[in-house]
């Protein structure tokens, strides 16, 4: 009895062993797809940083992958726009300068967001299109995800030479700045999977 029971113990350790390790390869493999991919950002550091914390092991695909840094670049920009909301209702006491300054901001994130919420939409209609609609939907992404891109610079530039107190001013600009940096690295990733998806479809072609 006690060797059957050695047995089983064993047998139970042998199987959780392999669970992990089994565990352990997937999440190796899902950091190798997003170390890969972020080598074509401006930013491969903070890309690395970013997608490693929200990549799991179901994350197979430069696709999918491209989904999350739209999904990570949606979330930062949605935390940035409810701190300039709160930043905004401060000034919206003296109805000055540094108010509009950071209501135009705000006006720019909250575009921002709704165009990044697009892109994702239309990078999840893509695999139920298929080829034929390809093109269609890389083109709306692409166009979404700049002027989401371009809004953060917008809101950056429309504090130069603005009196915004220098600590509020300051957390506003690293903040946006921020979106900025994850959207371009988004947008790379993106571009890159459908570059190599036109590159198999034209391989596979007869």
């Amino acid at each position: 009895m006690a060797q059957v029971s050695l047995s089983l113990l064993l047998l139970a350790i042998f199987c959780l062993t392999g669970s992990v390790k089994s565990a352990v390869h997937r999440g190796s493999r899902a950091r190798g797809i997003v170390v890969a991919q972020c080598r074509s950002t401006r930013f491969p550091a903070l890309c690395v940083h970013c997608l490693s914390k929200y990549v799991n092991t179901t994350v197979q695909s430069p696709q999918q992958l491209a989904q999350v840094a739209l999904t990570v670049s949606l979330i930062k920009a949605r935390s940035t726009r409810a701190y300039v909301t709160e930043v905004a209702k401060q000034f919206s006491l003296t109805k000055g300068r540094d108010y509009q300054a950071v209501k135009d901001c705000l006006d720019r994130i909250s575009d921002g967001v709704d165009q990044i919420t697009q892109s994702i939409k239309e990078l999840q209609r893509m695999g139920r299109d298929g080829d034929g609609e390809f093109g269609w939907h890389v083109s709306n992404v692409n166009s979404w995800t700049s002027a989401a891109l371009s809004d953060t610079m917008v809101c950056i530039d429309g504090f130069s030479g603005q009196a915004v107190g220098g600590k509020v001013k300051a957390t506003i600009k690293a903040k946006v700045l921020n979106v900025a940096q994850v959207t371009s690295n988004a947008l790379a990733i993106f571009n890159r999977f459908a570059a190599r998806h036109r590159a198999s479809g034209a391989t596979h072609k007869p």
